[in-house]
């Protein structure tokens, strides 16, 4: 017998599926099939599952096996973070600008590239500038030029005093030590704060919820610390002698800021010069808060 008789002979042979009954094993029905139409059976069925799973990895099932769709989700994401991102950076550059202005108002500088450190020979915290290096401090001729331009105008363009306590009549301000007041707010004597005399290393206290905006040495009140809060409210703290925040730092009402302190040019002795900004305006501090 020749191979091309064995494979014909091979493929040709056919083979009977009978199906009975369990019971009396009798006939239900029965077929006969060949090897190929087995083969034929087992690529139809292949092909049909193929064709079921690709259509599935398309639709249903796309989340999880198809890599387009899972690329094209991820391009949608990082386009929306991308976004917010761009919409967070602008926001932020604006508080920025808004907080290195406020830190120039605060140390007298024209620009923030100028703002003033301790003398190098002074210990970093709780430090005396050296009268021979005053000098190193002193405000340029444009920053003397426009504090000269404010001092000249009337007291009724610069709207001194016109914010009453009624604005804030729903916040509560900790004060910031207990103390004797020494020198009470006066407009008229360009003093737009108040000097509260206390003892020695007396912390001082936060008057309310807030950001810290500015913490750093200036030449005529020494080590300042300012704190932006709600409704447009500005604390300043100067005359410290240790500053135990940074610019950034969260802070809730009562907690600690500084040490009181005798630092700055301007300064008399011991004590915290306290400040209220509102909308530019400052504030009398004894209208909202008991120092004794």
């Amino acid at each position: 017998m020749s191979l091309k008789q064995k494979i014909n002979d091979w493929i040709e042979t056919k083979f009977l599926i009978v199906i009975r009954k369990e019971e009396d094993f009798s006939v239900i029905t029965s077929f006969n099939i060949t090897k190929i139409r087995v083969g034929l059976l087992f690529i139809l069925v292949f092909m049909t599952c193929f064709v079921a799973a690709l259509f599935l990895s398309k639709s249903l099932l796309a989340r999880w096996f198809d890599p387009v769709y899972i690329e094209t989700e991820n391009m949608v994401k990082i386009h929306a973070l991308s976004e917010t991102i761009d919409s967070l950076i602008m926001e932020v550059e604006a508080k920025d600008q808004y907080v290195r202005n406020i830190q120039m108002v605060i140390s007298g500088e024209e620009e923030m590239g100028q703002v003033q450190t301790p003398p190098e020979d002074e210990p970093s915290e709780g430090a005396q500038v050296k009268r021979s290096e005053i000098d190193l401090f002193k405000s340029s001729e444009a920053t003397q030029k426009i504090v000269s331009e404010f001092e000249s105008l009337p007291l009724e363009e610069i709207n001194f005093g016109r914010i009453s306590s009624v604005s804030f009549t729903d916040n509560y301000f900790f004060p910031p030590v207990k103390g004797v007041v020494s020198s009470g707010y006066s407009s008229a004597e360009s003093h737009f704060g108040v000097d509260v005399v206390a003892g020695e290393d007396e912390p001082v206290k936060a008057v309310a919820d807030g950001t810290v905006i500015f913490a750093n040495w200036t030449l005529e009140t020494g080590y300042v610390v300012g704190v932006q809060h709600s409704n447009e409210l500005i604390s300043i703290y100067k005359h410290n002698s240790v500053i135990l925040k940074s610019v950034g730092d969260p802070i809730r009402g009562g907690e600690i800021l500084s040490i009181i302190g005798n630092t700055g040019e301007q300064t008399t002795g011991q004590h915290l010069h306290l400040e209220l900004w509102y909308k530019g305006n400052p504030l009398d501090p004894q209208e909202f808060i008991t120092f004794d």
